[in-house]
């Protein structure tokens, strides 16, 4: 290396005679080893689509990162959902709390005005039973005289 030049770094290691990665070089050899004939179609599926050919090996490593990453969104869903129904807990638990102490002030108030009622009523009777004296003893003045 010489001063001033920066040391070329790469992913993976490349066979320097050829450039190729050796899973280029696996990819190429298992394309060579295939019965298929080289055309222009190969590359491409049944229908037409321009679909890359895999291993088999390819396909299910694909796949594998593929389920991991599905069960990562999942597990994060999951994680959303418990975090949304333990911040809806929560929060109707503060609700029913505040329910609960709304409902005992008004007990209070209800117990309170109950009892008031009910010294006004026996002072309603009280006031009764003194007019029906008043009426009696105004009925015998009056049928005195």
């Amino acid at each position: 290396m010489f001063i001033g030049e920066e040391a070329v770094q790469f992913e993976k290691p490349v066979h320097f005679e050829t450039g190729f990665t050796p899973e280029e070089l696996e990819e190429l050899l298992s394309f060579l080893e295939s019965n298929e004939p080289a055309s222009p179609n190969n590359s491409a599926g049944s229908d037409g689509s321009s679909r890359a050919i895999y291993t088999a090996d390819e396909r299910k490593q694909r796949r594998m990162i593929s389920n991991r990453e599905s069960a990562r969104r999942s597990r994060w869903r999951k994680k959303r959902h418990m975090e949304n129904l333990t911040d809806e807990v929560n929060r109707l638990n503060i609700e029913n709390q505040q329910l609960k102490n709304r409902l005992s002030l008004v007990m209070n108030q209800c117990h309170v005005v109950w009892r008031e009622n009910q010294q006004l009523r026996s002072e309603s009777e009280a006031l009764w039973g003194k007019l029906l004296d008043l009426y009696w003893t105004l009925a015998a003045m009056q049928s005195q005289s």
